[in-house]
């Protein structure tokens, strides 16, 4: 599944997670990679054929990776 928005964000969801938007977000996660919780929604937005429910996922990962400090 993939989805383009008018503010420039893509989401392609099709086992590995991937939001692309210009040079602010790239993120790109394999299937193990993401969390059960999320995955269930990734699976729901599919089963749907949803790009609103795929686009409140992107946002879900990308506060969580925004948010990510590593230890130093």
């Amino acid at each position: 599944m993939r989805c383009e928005f008018n503010d420039g964000l893509q989401v392609s969801y099709a086992g590995p997670l991937r939001i692309n938007k210009g040079d602010e977000v790239n993120v790109f996660l394999a299937p193990d990679d993401i969390p059960a919780y999320i995955q269930g929604e990734l699976h729901e937005a599919a089963l749907h054929e949803n790009c609103s429910e795929l686009r409140h996922v992107a946002q879900e990962i990308t506060d969580i990776v925004g948010s990510y400090v590593p230890e130093q």
